[in-house]
């Protein structure tokens, strides 16, 4: 028994990696037959699809810029890359459960097995894809790869139930993301000029296009998250040393990546304003769950705080250069901005009805 649930196991997992891997190797050969590359080795396209498929997972990679050898670092990743992964190892988690015929001990251990394989086959393409050049971060394959995979094959082959805080928490961090989107959209029309140049630029043929398109699309929740800083008030970074804030624009210029031609142009402190969509969600986390408990209400603002945590972690990273090693919301300024203002708005929501009850009994009585 143990040794089929091993099988099952391996089998679903080279079938998930394959699910990802393998198309992403395809679109690599065919931009490298179209493009070329410096050496010619037939082996880069390869290489350069393992650390796609690493990149989607959260693997950072340590650089070394040619011709000059300068070190680099590229971990700001695309969290909408997030989604393959995701995806693929659902679909074959679930084949696995179908095999084993829903019986829970063998599932659980086929969860491990599925864990534990998949980490390891993830450690040994970093090194089979390492160069002198481009080195994956093997230690980020286990911190970032374990728990991962282990709580994404959770969500297959029973139902999940979410507990209140959990609910509530991160329905608001939902509500405040889907205000930050709207707002990415209506920067990126405002400053579609400054997206078509960008494009210009880059020239990027059609294949090359269609390639563009995708990533910035899989871009588009950093993107929305670093809306979300900007409205909070904190800012974010685009590159070392500079802030785009209401109050603050310290950009002197910006990659050729389509999507930062939404970026403002200079400071709007107008948009202070905004920084009253968190004090609401603070009063609104309140008012659902106020009646159940202050231990619920508590709990349900810690998870969203720490919703944003993560998210302002999975956002933000270095591009390639030093230039460039701070992209995107600040790992603590962004968060406790947030917990501040959502805290006011918590108090404003316990706190104004106490006050206005005795004077309306005041009025009464008298």
């Amino acid at each position: 028994m143990f040794q089929r649930v091993l099988w099952i196991s391996l089998s679903q997992v080279l079938r998930s990696i394959a699910l990802v891997l393998l198309p992403i190797a395809f679109l690599s050969l065919i931009a490298w037959a179209t493009a070329g590359s410096v050496t010619g080795n037939t082996s880069d396209p390869i290489r350069a699809a393992a650390w796609v498929w690493l990149g989607l997972h959260r693997v950072p990679l340590s650089l070394s810029i040619p011709p000059a050898a300068v070190e680099g670092y590229l971990s700001y990743l695309p969290v909408g890359g997030l989604l393959f992964p995701f995806l693929a190892i659902r679909s074959s988690f679930s084949r696995i459960v179908e095999r084993l015929d829903n019986d829970n001990h063998l599932v659980n251990i086929a969860r491990v097995h599925f864990t534990v394989i998949y980490c390891l086959i993830a450690e040994l393409l970093i090194f089979a894809s390492k160069t002198d050049s481009i080195r994956p971060v093997w230690y980020f394959g286990i911190a970032v790869l374990i728990p991962s995979v282990y709580l994404t094959t959770l969500t297959v082959g029973k139902k999940v139930t979410l507990t209140q805080p959990v609910n509530f928490g991160t329905r608001i961090v939902a509500l405040l993301l889907a205000i930050s989107a709207l707002f990415l959209a209506f920067s990126l029309f405002l400053h579609l000029s400054i997206v078509q140049d960008l494009i210009t630029v880059l020239r990027p043929g059609i294949f090359g296009g269609l390639l563009l398109l995708l990533i910035n699309i899989i871009y588009l929740p950093n993107a929305a998250v670093s809306a979300m800083a900007y409205l909070s008030g904190t800012g974010f970074g685009v590159g070392a040393n500079t802030l785009v804030s209401p109050l603050e624009h310290t950009v002197a210029q910006i990659p050729a990546l389509p999507i930062l031609g939404a970026l403002p142009s200079t400071e709007h402190p107008q948009f202070l304003f905004s920084i009253f969509f968190f004090v609401m969600a603070g009063a609104l986390l309140a008012s659902w769950t106020i009646t159940l408990s202050t231990k619920v209400l508590w709990q349900s603002y810690f998870v969203s705080i720490a919703s944003i945590f993560l998210l302002t972690y999975f956002s933000s990273g270095s591009l390639l250069t030093q230039e460039m090693s701070t992209v995107g919301p600040s790992l603590w300024k962004f968060p406790l901005s947030v917990a501040i203002e959502m805290g006011f708005g918590i108090a404003l929501a316990i706190f104004i009805p106490q006050i206005s009850l005795p004077s309306r009994k005041s009025k009464i009585d008298g």
